[in-house]
């Protein structure tokens, strides 16, 4: 039993940090110029990858029994609010919306690690959230790259 509400946490830790994500994405498309009509139509697609492994993750939290968290973490929280600070020094401009978005896509990567390190993640659970993490790095890496061009 203990296992299990283990296990539905860290369900829930990853469901928070795609909701973080998202909201993350949501801001970024607002922060956006019209120019960057390229980068509105990368961080769509990004929300919509969230949503899709939340509701995955989701469908687990319920089969086991718990409720599915709908909220997002402090941290995303407060990372959102260094968001509104840094921009009023940075201003709204690609690199910055883009170092943004990539710090966001590094804590992502890092409750994954923390989640896979569980080792009382079930294997057939372990294999699915490897697979997320793996869908996250290349969005990660999409991010880093068009950052990285930006200099």
């Amino acid at each position: 039993m203990q296992a299990t509400i283990e296990t539905i946490e860290i369900l829930n830790d990853l469901i928070q940090i795609n909701n973080d994500r998202i909201e993350g994405y949501e801001k970024a498309l607002h922060e956006t110029k019209p120019e960057d009509a390229d980068l509105k139509a990368l961080f769509s697609s990004m929300i919509n990858e969230s949503h899709e492994i939340r509701m995955t993750l989701g469908t687990e939290v319920n089969a086991l029994g718990g409720d599915m968290d709908n909220s997002t973490t402090n941290s995303g929280k407060i990372y959102r609010a260094w968001m509104d600070v840094k921009a009023i020094f940075t201003g709204h401009d690609r690199h910055s919306v883009l170092a943004n978005c990539e710090a966001g896509e590094d804590a992502a990567q890092r409750a994954y690690r923390e989640a896979l390190s569980d080792e009382d993640l079930p294997a057939y659970l372990r294999e699915m959230v490897s697979e997320q993490q793996q869908i996250l790095k290349r969005s990660h890496d999409k991010i880093k790259a068009l950052r990285d061009a930006t200099k």
